[in-house]
């Protein structure tokens, strides 16, 4: 078993609805972002999945992000872009674009601050 791993990042701007404190007033982030892939086997060439295929995959997904106003998407319409959806928002977008028997992503981790930050697993079975 192998965890395949890239770093990123996107600066983008939101505020929390209703929140009760200054995150309800507009502010940005640098977010850091980390992809991981699962594999159960690598590739004739040694790969559980080359880099260059996963960091096309999640910049597909970070630019959907990247210096927006997040609570303009549609997907943050509803629900407050907080890091928490938007690590549910990138584990549902690159999911969507990996297809291999040999690894499916294991997790998405999303930092606010370099001391704050969470991991999401996706959905739950």
């Amino acid at each position: 078993m192998f965890d395949i791993f890239i770093d990123t990042h996107f600066a983008g701007a939101h505020h929390l609805r209703d929140y009760p404190g200054d995150c309800e007033k507009p502010h940005g982030h640098n977010w850091k972002v980390r992809v991981t892939v699962r594999a159960t086997s690598v590739d004739q060439y040694g790969m559980g999945i080359d880099f260059k295929v996963l960091k096309k995959i999640v910049k597909h997904a970070i630019d959907k992000l990247d210096h927006k106003d997040l609570n303009t998407l549609p997907y943050f319409e509803k629900q407050n872009p907080s890091s928490e959806h938007i690590a549910e928002f990138l584990f549902a977008d690159i999911k969507e674009e990996l297809t291999s028997d040999s690894y499916q992503l294991y997790s998405v981790r999303v930092l606010e601050t370099d001391t704050q930050g969470l991991t999401y697993y996706g959905p739950q079975n």
